[in-house]
């Protein structure tokens, strides 16, 4: 039986004639489709804004393309014309949409970068003449993403439980507000837009709502200002990088879909599946998500038992009050 999943690690075929997902030959230089939602580049003028890349050098949003066939392109258009109906809705629409479609509508931005990203690597590694260095780990974790990816496609049924989470939260933003980050090291991606923020974890099994449960059950139910949101973001980036497991997932082709099922992320070792928490280290990466509002690290970590925060007041309660500016 041939297999149903393409895997474009195996011989890293990463050139603009073949389909990014599916591993076919492409027959014109006009078969691809852009990273980022045409439609969100036109809301915000992203097309001519710089984009870094992780060797310092710069492209913009608008350059950022994954090469693929019209059948590939116009699934991924059909589901970004119903993201885009759905935000344009705002929160309650954002929220309706079903996990699997949010997986993929940010599954494919992030696999876009990482893809861009490989290209740039190869071509440096061939102007050098030095072999291309490439983590064995995430060539692990990009490999899944993109097979899990080609659920746009191929029917996938995840078994026991989904390997991505996204969470939608109500955020009183300020208008024209677009705030999107990621980290392909940790396959984690947040976005802030419209009267929404979202945080999505590509590859946890699930355990970062688990992780963060007390903080998520405080915000329920409340609409939260940027500055709270942005603190949420900060605790989900540095607990992704303190999660210290490799997801490992079995395949199994079936005639009509592809089973996937998580490995247990408990190991030999019973290590807790995250480093220990530092506090000093948070309050860095809580600085960053914070430069809007200006705090610096020694405000932050004052009291390093009980580091500063606008989601929670000295009392453990919710601070439905902020007087600071959205931005």
């Amino acid at each position: 039986m041939a297999t149903k999943l393409y895997n474009p690690f195996l011989d890293f075929h990463f050139d603009n004639k073949t389909c990014f997902l599916t591993g076919q030959a492409l027959h014109s230089d006009k078969d691809h489709i852009q990273v980022f939602p045409e439609w969100m580049m036109d809301s915000f003028e992203l097309a001519d804004k710089p984009f870094k890349m992780l060797d310092e050098s710069m492209t913009t949003y608008g350059q950022l393309q994954l090469p693929c066939t019209p059948e590939v392109a116009e699934k991924f258009h059909a589901l970004e014309a119903s993201i885009q109906e759905a935000a344009r809705k705002g929160y309650e629409g954002m929220k309706a949409i079903p996990q699997l479609e949010l997986f993929q509508w940010i599954g494919k931005m992030l696999y876009g970068v990482v893809f861009n990203e490989i290209q740039v690597g190869i071509r440096q590694s061939f102007l050098s003449g030095e072999q291309m260095n490439f983590s064995q780990a995430l060539v692990q974790k990009f490999k899944n993403l993109h097979a899990m990816l080609q659920s746009i496609l191929v029917p996938l049924e995840f078994e026991h439980k989904n390997p991505f989470t996204v969470e939608v939260f109500p955020v009183d933003n300020a208008e024209n507000t677009f705030m999107y980050r990621d980290e392909i090291n940790t396959l984690i991606y947040s976005l802030r837009m419209g009267d929404f923020g979202l945080i999505a974890t590509l590859q946890d099994n699930g355990t970062h709502a688990i992780y963060h449960e007390e903080v998520l059950e405080k915000v329920k139910g409340h609409t939260l200002h940027p500055i709270q949101f942005e603190e949420i973001c900060a605790r989900y980036f540095y607990s992704a990088y303190l999660f210290n497991r490799l997801p490992e997932y079995t395949y199994m082709e079936v005639p009509e879909k592809v089973f996937v099922e998580p490995m247990p992320l408990n190991d030999w070792t019973m290590k807790p599946i995250f480093d220990n928490w530092q506090v000093k280290t948070y309050g860095q990466v809580l600085e960053n998500f914070w430069k809007p509002w200006g705090y610096t690290l020694f405000e932050i970590i004052k009291n390093p038992d009980s580091p500063m925060s606008f989601i929670q007041d000295a009392d453990g309660n919710f601070r439905s009050s902020i007087d600071l500016p959205k931005e």
